[in-house]
């Protein structure tokens, strides 16, 4: 299973926790305020054609990795995918995954970051 954020909405710091360097924390005000701050773009808030339109380019995109995808969610703040295992670093796959769907939203239009 895979699942990101878009940006600006699991900061390090919020309430319900987060994780890093895969170590879950706790609520920490002060970081929470200080990654507020730290913001350069608008919190990104995927509308129903912009997680149509990422859910596409994430399903072509395995095919390069020839990873069969079995299940995918697309959310306004947040990506789901369950997919069978390949022989590529997990971080390669992410990252292939997370700018198919960035690089699309932006031939659609989309500014900023996602």
């Amino acid at each position: 299973m895979i699942t990101w954020t878009t940006y600006g909405t699991w900061l390090q710091g919020k309430e319900r926790g987060f994780v890093k360097d895969g170590d879950v924390r706790g609520a920490n005000p002060a970081l929470m305020r200080s990654n507020i701050r730290n913001l350069k773009d608008e919190t990104v808030r995927l509308n129903r054609e912009q997680r149509a339109i990422v859910s596409k380019a994430i399903i072509e995109a395995s095919n390069r990795f020839r990873q069969k995808i079995l299940a995918i969610a697309i959310y306004s703040n947040h990506i789901h995918i369950v997919a069978e295992y390949v022989d590529v670093p997990i971080s390669v796959i992410v990252g292939y995954y997370k700018n198919a769907g960035r690089v699309a939203l932006q031939k659609s239009g989309f500014k900023g970051r996602v």
